[in-house]
């Protein structure tokens, strides 16, 4: 600023604030100077470690760079983050404990992995409750904002998202459920390994990256999966039997450290949870979502795959199958102290109010 500018200013300022001393004159100088500064200017710089178990060519790994490039400018280049994918850091089943210990500072959960841990979130992971993955994240991310501060309490959750409906896909059509009498199955996550159990298959646990290898040795026949990635893993190489149909979905978290965010400035927090939102969580999401419905129409152009419809009735006897499915989330939540009924009727609201239902 120079100096006919700076006595223009003080003048602009004695005219408006009155002559009631040169303190006062020189504290609004100060303020006046101050207010053009970042608030950011005196944060410490703040590096994130993201953690993601998903290959770089997975649609979540720019997206999550994308949220974490507008976090850092949103912070005034205060915190910054590197994404990890490929389980650089840990192996997929273990990304909420390395949230909780630090090993990383957020990372990508799926709380499936591990069964009888997150109960309340088991109730996005029932078969047959969402049709519509982008609909269904919008959904899924307000219920379970409610709940996620109590049974993530070690975490700080940040949102939380579905992949586009996935099906079963293997060396065997399955048209009815026992078929799945006796078949080797990888599960999505712990809901379906119930269903699995249930119908009298055998589970095989393995995470995604570890699942083309299960089926290409024998040790799965089928796989719950999302369409696209079936491709993306490398997984449409051992299957050539498709379900079509809405089978089921997975909810994911994104979570953080709490002492990293507790380190934050009040406005360093105030950033990061304006990316921990639901509109975050369909950014980050949505092109998933697409890059999975695509994989249903390219699958079914393919020669060599049969992607194949279940008549009415087929779909009728499955839904009556997995009806046990609800009733044993609801025990596991009240064993946890919570309330199925209540928790069940936010969820279906929200699916609702959002029309995420099939």
């Amino acid at each position: 600023m120079s100096r006919l500018q700076s006595a223009a200013t003080r003048s602009a300022l004695a005219e408006k604030f009155g002559r009631s001393g040169v303190c006062t004159l020189a504290l609004c100088a100060t303020l006046f100077a101050g207010s053009a500064a970042p608030a950011f200017a005196q944060d410490k710089i703040i590096n994130l470690k993201i953690s993601l178990w998903v290959p770089p060519a997975h649609p979540l790994v720019p997206a999550t760079q994308a949220w974490a490039a507008d976090i850092e400018k949103a912070s005034g280049g205060t915190i910054k983050a590197t994404v990890f994918p490929s389980e650089q850091l840990g192996k997929a089943f273990d990304h909420y404990d390395m949230a909780r210990d630090g090993i990383a500072d957020v990372t990508y959960v799926n709380p499936g992995y591990q069964p009888g841990r997150f109960p309340v979130v088991a109730a996005g992971q029932i078969p047959f409750v969402f049709g519509d993955g982008k609909m269904g994240t919008l959904a899924v991310d307000e219920w379970y904002r409610k709940y996620a501060p109590a049974e993530m309490k070690d975490t700080k959750f940040c949102f939380a998202f579905i992949h586009d409906p996935g099906a079963l896909h293997g060396k065997k059509k399955i048209l009815l459920p026992s078929d799945l009498n006796g078949v080797k199955v990888r599960p999505a996550q712990s809901t379906i390994a119930e269903m699995v159990k249930l119908l009298g298959g055998n589970n095989v646990q393995a995470s995604a990256p570890e699942s083309r290898d299960a089926l290409e040795r024998g040790v799965a026949d089928e796989i719950a999966f999302p369409w696209g990635s079936i491709f993306l893993f490398g997984i449409d190489k051992v299957v050539k039997y498709h379900m079509d149909v809405p089978l089921y979905t997975t909810v994911f978290t994104y979570n953080v450290n709490l002492n990293t965010y507790n380190s934050m400035s009040t406005a360093q927090k105030k950033v990061l949870d304006d990316h921990c939102t639901p509109e975050w969580a369909a950014k980050v999401s949505d092109p998933w979502t697409d890059f999975e419905a695509a994989g249903r129409v390219k699958m079914k152009a393919l020669p060599d795959h049969e992607v194949y419809k279940l008549t009415d009735d087929q779909l009728s006897q499955w839904k009556t199958a997995i009806k046990p499915l609800h009733a044993s989330w609801a025990e596991a939540v009240k064993r946890a102290g919570g309330d199925p009924a209540k928790i069940d009727a936010d969820l279906q609201a929200a699916i609702k109010k959002h029309g995420a239902g099939l």
